[in-house]
């Protein structure tokens, strides 16, 4: 029994920390960038709960309460390339192309809030996800100093939103140990000025 409560600590911990910051689309504060994590390619074009995540973002930016949006994903491999499959689909539906931004070394959500801080200077943000992810995405966002709103998009209860569900019980421990240790993500590089860039215009 000792081990089942620890074991549920750090989930306990995520929903705690993020209180009230998990929204309904059109209830999220307004601010100048959304980002969206990936969640993988099928055949080059981004799952359907990308999509969907995509198609939130698209829906932020369109009703003003955006104003870019950065796209954090996998592209390790020349083959494999979650931030540019996420920025076409996202001009595909409506977001010009000067207000997306991809961060290409986004490989888990610790990296990518992290490198949404250090390298993109974003310091305020709406994260779109997943409901089973996002409010992990605000806690992390938020150790990283990222001060973060989260959009949690509505999926079936299918088979795969439940083996989210149950990862996420797994992913909140590293998720803990992140916020405290607090290391540098896989890479880090010079500044980029891409969403500054993207807010100007």
């Amino acid at each position: 029994m000792g081990l089942c409560v620890l074991a549920l600590l750090p989930a306990t911990w995520l929903f705690a920390s993020t209180g009230d910051r998990v929204k309904a689309l059109g209830d999220v504060p307004r601010t100048d960038v959304a980002v969206v994590f990936g969640a993988g390619l099928w055949d080059g074009e981004p799952s359907p709960y990308l999509a969907h995540r995509l198609d939130a973002a698209a829906e932020l930016y369109r009703t003003g309460r955006v104003r870019a949006v950065l796209v954090t994903g996998d592209n390790s491999t020349e083959d494999y390339d979650e931030p540019d499959a996420m920025r076409d689909y996202l001009t595909r539906h409506g977001v010009p192309g000067r207000a997306v931004v991809s961060d290409y070394a986004g490989f888990d959500t610790w990296d990518s809030c992290v490198r949404a801080r250090k390298i993109f200077g974003v310091h305020r943000a709406v994260l779109v996800s997943q409901g089973f992810h996002i409010r992990r995405a605000v806690a992390l966002c938020e150790a990283a100093g990222v001060s973060s709103y989260g959009v949690g998009v509505d999926e079936p209860h299918d088979v795969t939103w439940y083996a989210g569900g149950a990862r996420e019980v797994i992913a909140a421990g590293k998720a803990a140990l992140d916020a405290v240790v607090r290391p540098d993500p896989h890479f880090l590089g010079p500044r980029e000025t891409g969403i500054a860039d993207a807010l100007r215009r």
